[in-house]
């Protein structure tokens, strides 16, 4: 054992009820409490070490000091990330899967995905002028999803959007629900891969032919370290990784149009900014709002860090959310104020809602440009492109359910071109 101080630590034999009842705010609360970025307690049975800030991020992100591999629990392999994705891997095998995704993010293709984006709000919008209410989370999720399958090479027959449509969106609606909707979310994450894994066959016998580069052609023809194609479960896991992630930007978009409503000045400066500052209010959406509120890893070799031992094997989770308010690295942290990225010069490690390190050799979600885009878009449109009514509605949000979301899902109602 190497000399280390004693962590702060929480007493008791296990709280994961209450991360449950504190969500977001669990490791914030606590860092705040034990006045320290690190602390060990017990989540699901076993010991636990909970990190963050700027600093915990760089060493969370070393992979010469934690592994992913088999950390996720299973609820959340059986929904949001599949089994056998690239998010469980390590190493070589890791950045070799990732040079895949990486390849799907060109300028060119991120372009197509706009262009494709901007076709299916035309062509909700069309349908919601002659609607008398529109719940714009549940219509950006049909948006995104055919918007994700158009871009990923993936046929969608019109018969099957709405089916596919509430079926991704479990898939992270769903893996800390407790009962009915967690075992849907196994269900539709099940489902997916099946009809996902007859396409990828399809492929890979000629019958289909997505566009090449398209991430259903992309990912059907990888080949894994060995040179062998991938097997066509995982390869399956992995397009449905393309698309799910796309479809739960509508968390996001219903945030921003949250924040188009409590911020009329910014709707202002909006209309008459330039693409600068409509980036500069995607991110701080993306700073503000809750999202992902962690990610987990386990200690891959014993280590100290800031006096604290680490021991080999402890599963040890980065506080995102918390990161991204915290008052250390961001002035007026709990400000809505797109302006503090005017000057920003970027960090991998301070503004983590989708993960921090590098897009490449790390962990970063390789679609955090899929997202800056497709909010972009989306905020174009709520802004510049369509006028409605926001009638009385219960716009608060949790900081408890997982995702959040407002709780009226953003109705709309008189919606109209400008």
């Amino acid at each position: 054992m190497m000399n280390s101080n004693q962590m702060p630590r929480e007493e008791g034999i296990d709280h994961s009820l209450s991360f449950l009842r504190e969500g977001y705010l669990y490791i914030p609360n606590r860092r705040k409490s034990f006045s320290s970025n690190v602390y060990e307690t017990r989540l699901l049975g076993q010991k636990a070490i909970c990190i963050g800030g700027k600093e915990a991020a760089e060493i969370f992100y070393d992979d010469e000091k934690f592994l992913r591999n088999g950390v996720a629990p299973k609820r959340v392999q059986k929904t949001l990330f599949g089994v056998g994705g690239v998010q469980s891997l390590d190493n070589e095998a890791h950045r070799h899967r990732k040079e895949m995704f990486m390849s799907l993010m060109t300028l060119d293709k991120l372009e197509e995905l706009k262009n494709i984006t901007k076709k299916q709000w035309e062509n909700a919008v069309n349908k919601w002028e002659l609607t008398d209410e529109v719940i714009l989370y549940e219509e950006s999720k049909e948006i995104l999803c055919r918007t994700a399958c158009e871009w990923a090479g993936v046929p969608l027959k019109e018969e099957e959007v709405k089916e596919r449509t509430i079926q991704l969106g479990l898939l992270f609606e769903s893996p800390t629900a407790i009962g009915p909707k967690h075992w849907k979310g196994r269900h539709a994450r099940k489902n997916l891969e099946e009809w996902v894994a007859g396409l990828i066959e399809q492929v890979r016998e000629g019958q289909l032919k997505p566009k090449e580069g398209s991430a259903l052609h992309t990912i059907s023809i990888h080949q894994d370290l060995k040179g062998e194609l991938l097997d066509i479960e995982i390869a399956a896991v992995e397009v449905v990784n393309i698309i799910r992630p796309i479809v739960a930007i509508a968390i996001y978009i219903n945030f921003t149009a949250l924040a188009i409503h409590h911020h009329p000045e910014e709707r202002r400066k909006l209309k008459v900014a330039n693409n600068q500052y409509a980036q500069m209010f995607v991110q701080e959406v993306r700073r503000y709002y809750p999202f992902f509120p962690l990610v987990a890893a386990k200690v891959k070799n014993e280590f100290v860090w800031n006096g604290y031992t680490f021991e080999k094997g402890t599963l040890t989770l980065l506080d995102l959310y918390g990161t991204n308010h915290d008052a250390e690295l961001w002035d007026n942290a709990e400000v809505f104020n797109p302006e503090r990225f005017s000057n920003w010069k970027g960090s991998p490690f301070n503004f983590i809602p989708q993960g921090g390190g590098d897009y490449l050799l790390g962990h970063r979600c390789a679609g955090e440009f899929v997202t800056i885009e497709v909010m972009k878009v989306s905020l174009d449109y709520l802004v510049n492109k369509l006028k409605y009514d926001l009638p009385e509605q219960d716009l608060s949000y949790s900081m408890v359910s997982m995702p959040s979301i407002p709780h009226s899902k953003m109705i709309l109602t008189n919606v109209e071109r400008i």
